[in-house]
């Protein structure tokens, strides 16, 4: 019996400790509610930030130019064309200022030199002769000084017909100096007599009026006949004509009669041939005319009549408007002349183009073979080293946009190279662009020769940094009253709102400069804003979750708290 009820007992003692073993572990325990709100803090850390505006834009040139054939679209000589032999640069390539790129022709360059060369001597000539200087003194002369006419040649003075205050005539013979040391005959001959000369040959010559045989030299024979014109001996014919040069004894003067005839060959004067017919003395082998070179009033005659005179010695000066306005005009005129020659001159070392900056050839406008005329473009050049690149930021990003502020550029084009930039200008006055008030900003970049203008670039304008500074996470600020604040959590679990200074900020962290310490505790997050439906730490818990590092915009971050949960009052 005893055995009996101890097997029972020992089995209601396992079916009550089964059960209580099967309910502790099917049945959870209740649960234990907080006592206040969880919070979710990062500490106050020290750290470096920097600031900064993205902007996008294209690149532009900021000093660029023309390739352009040597001298001026209106140029005097705007004659010339030359002819595009070669491109020593290909587009798109860099050069150098001073390098050569082109090469031309100029096929008529020359002749127009030549012929302005022509041109030049012959205004010279006419102002030489008109002043009696030479050639290279012209421009000594004074127009308002008239001019002194010369003496052309070694001679005697004759046939003076002016007087000073004689108004002179354009063209108007005023004076003729002659070389008297030579006469000269033209002298009639009888067929049977001429067919016994020749030019060069020496002739018997006797004066009417003084003793003696002198020497003659026929300088020219015309060889066509001629009527006689002798009213008194018809019957003669036909005769030639002949020109006789001697040296002047010293008493000949023209008109004076003359016997010409053949020499003996042993000179005896008694054997002389004489020619049927006399002659006279027709003038001197050598004597110029002196003419008046514009309307004129004498206002000085330098010498008398038979003075002998040298080869420039003033003769007779003139003055007056017309003769001031012809020499101004012929000085005018050998000056424009002397100019247009030196351009063209200066062309022919100008055949080869070169750059005038370094650069990159943007394009050539003409082909190889092609005529252009001076001053046409030929091509384009622009600088790569010295960028522009204009872009608009918003009215919130203007703000931290200063003028001389470091740019950093990229480009999709080149990736891994950044080049340097600087703010240039900043707008002062935005534009409404789709309801965003937009303002310009215009940034120089040091480039290089990859560059090349409407690449799409990125730039980075720096708004400002600083270093070893106070950093509180943006989630833990908010306003109140217009002031930035943030609730810190404190060691005994209790918070409390603190009123902070802040500087910098991008979009990561703040910079902190006064109310907070390094190490302080600011709440990023509460369990008190979590719905009813929501748990914390459950999938989608509102508190951000601190072990979390995202990294995002390679910004400086501040690291989590080591205790990001702690209960209030515990």
């Amino acid at each position: 019996m005893t055995q009996r009820i101890l097997m029972i007992f020992l089995i209601i003692a396992i079916v009550f400790g089964g059960g209580f073993y099967a309910y502790r572990e099917l049945v959870p325990p209740p649960k234990q509610e907080t006592q206040g709100p969880v919070y979710s803090t990062k500490p106050v850390t020290r750290g470096d930030i920097s600031v900064g505006v993205d902007a996008t834009g294209p690149l532009n040139p900021s000093r660029s130019g023309g390739i352009q054939a040597p001298g001026f679209r209106e140029s005097f000589a705007e004659n010339i064309q030359y002819i595009i032999s070669e491109y020593l640069v290909e587009e798109g390539k860099e050069v150098k200022r001073g390098q050569v790129i082109a090469k031309l022709e100029a096929p008529n360059l020359q002749t127009q030199i030549d012929n302005l060369e022509s041109e030049i001597r012959t205004n010279k000539n006419f102002l030489a002769d008109l002043t009696g200087l030479s050639p290279d003194r012209l421009y000594e002369i004074n127009p308002a000084s008239g001019v002194t006419l010369r003496a052309p040649i070694d001679g005697r003075v004759t046939d003076l017909s002016v007087k000073e205050g004689t108004e002179v005539k354009q063209g108007q013979i005023v004076v003729r100096i002659v070389d008297d040391s030579h006469f000269k005959i033209n002298a009639k001959l009888y067929s049977h007599e001429f067919e016994r000369v020749k030019k060069g040959q020496r002739l018997a010559v006797r004066f009417a009026v003084f003793d003696g045989i002198y020497d003659g030299y026929i300088t020219e024979v015309n060889p066509n006949p001629i009527p006689d014109g002798d009213e008194q001996n018809p019957a003669r014919g036909f005769v030639y004509w002949i020109t006789v040069e001697g040296k002047n004894p010293g008493l000949v003067r023209p008109g004076l009669e003359v016997s010409l005839g053949i020499p003996s060959p042993d000179n005896d004067d008694t054997k002389v041939q004489w020619f049927v017919n006399n002659a006279k003395i027709d003038g001197f082998a050598k004597e110029e005319k002196v003419l008046s070179t514009a309307e004129a009033i004498a206002s000085t005659v330098h010498v008398r009549e038979m003075d002998l005179v040298k080869k420039g010695d003033p003769l007779i000066s003139l003055s007056g408007s017309d003769i001031e306005q012809t020499i101004q005009e012929k000085l005018d005129k050998i000056r424009e002349k002397e100019a247009e020659l030196a351009n063209l001159i200066s062309r022919v070392g100008q055949l080869e183009i070169r750059a005038s900056m370094d650069g990159v050839i943007a394009r050539w406008e003409k082909q190889v073979g092609e005529t252009v005329r001076p001053g046409e473009w030929m091509g384009y050049i622009f600088n790569t080293s010295d960028m522009g690149m204009w872009v608009q930021v918003d009215d919130v990003d203007v703000l931290m946009v200063k003028q001389g502020a470091p740019v950093k550029i990229t480009l999709d084009a080149l990736p891994g190279e950044t080049f340097e930039g600087e703010v240039m200008q900043v707008a002062t006055m935005g534009q409404d662009v789709n309801g965003i008030p937009q303002f310009g900003v215009d940034i120089r970049v040091k480039g290089g020769p990859k560059l090349r203008p409407g690449m799409q670039a990125h730039a980075y304008i720096d708004a400002g940094s600083a270093k070893n500074v106070l950093l509180v996470p943006l989630e833990a600020i908010f306003e109140e009253d217009k002031t930035p604040k943030v609730e810190i959590l404190n060691k005994d679990g209790t918070t409390k709102v603190v009123t902070v200074k802040l500087g910098l900020m991008n979009d990561r962290v703040a910079e902190v400069q006064s109310g907070l310490n390094e190490g302080d505790l600011v709440i990023t997050g509460s369990s008190a804003d979590v719905l009813p439906s929501q748990h914390i730490g459950s999938k989608d818990s509102l508190l951000p979750d601190n072990k979390k590092n995202d990294g995002k915009n390679g910004q400086n971050e501040t690291p989590d708290s080591e205790n990001p949960k702690a209960p209030v009052g515990n």
